[in-house]
């Protein structure tokens, strides 16, 4: 099996899986630095964290199949590693439902795990409006979106169940950016904005959230563009 590095596991989630009894497992490493990532420890002090062996972890997994139905991969960002696709289709063979938490950077590696069928649900996070998207995620202002453009297309296709997610904060995301997310992205896909909250294990400092009065705001702008736009988190 190729290389892919696991530094964390939560074995039970009822959450992270939509509509699946679930485990997590996360990758170390990311290709972005965004100041609201909760995960921070996955990021920029990937180097300090203990990994799990992968034959161990998959050991586990059998042991719990028919109690756990799905596992969700996140991270950092797990197609970054390219022990993933082999990885996942052990998990295939065991009978689980896979569920992969993306950026989006990796449309190559999106494509060959849905055309394979090794994944069941793609959650890709839309970090702010094109205008904006370099910044918010820790680059240059002039962050070359193609890769982006070119998973959200691949996904709307309707190749594979999926949503798209956008974290919002107070410091990097106004209404007028989240109108024009929603018309970078319109159409009927599942879309959800998610509160920012304060995991203690944040990439920044100083970031604050919207109250749920004004994320109801937000999500009533977007919903113009996308329908069944939702609020996570509240």
């Amino acid at each position: 099996m190729k290389d892919i590095v696991f530094t964390g596991l939560q074995k039970l989630t009822l959450l992270d899986f939509p509509g699946k009894v679930a485990c997590t497992l996360f990758t170390k490493g990311c290709n972005m630095r965004c100041p609201f990532c909760h995960n921070a420890s996955l990021v920029v002090r990937a180097n300090e964290q203990q990994p799990y062996d992968n034959g161990e972890l998959l050991e586990f997994l059998k042991k719990r199949f028919g109690l756990l139905d799905g596992v969700a991969i996140t991270g950092g960002e797990p197609t970054l590693w390219p022990g993933l696709y082999d990885f996942i289709a052990e998990l295939k063979k065991i009978g689980y439902e896979v569920k992969l938490d993306t950026n989006g950077t990796r449309p190559e590696v999106i494509k060959s795990l849905v055309t394979d069928n090794l994944v069941d649900y793609i959650a890709m996070d839309i970090k702010n409006c094109r205008g904006k998207y370099g910044k918010t995620i820790g680059f240059d202002e002039k962050y070359d979106l193609s890769p982006i453009d070119e998973s959200i297309s691949f996904l709307m296709e309707g190749n594979v169940d999926f949503e798209f997610r956008t974290t919002v904060t107070r410091e990097y995301h106004t209404a007028e950016d989240i109108v024009k997310i929603g018309e970078w992205i319109r159409g009927n896909e599942k879309y959800f904005l998610q509160q920012f909250k304060d995991s203690g294990d944040l990439i920044g400092e100083g970031l604050s959230e919207y109250n749920k009065d004004e994320m109801t705001l937000l999500l009533d702008s977007i919903r113009q563009f996308v329908p069944n736009a939702q609020l996570r988190g509240l």
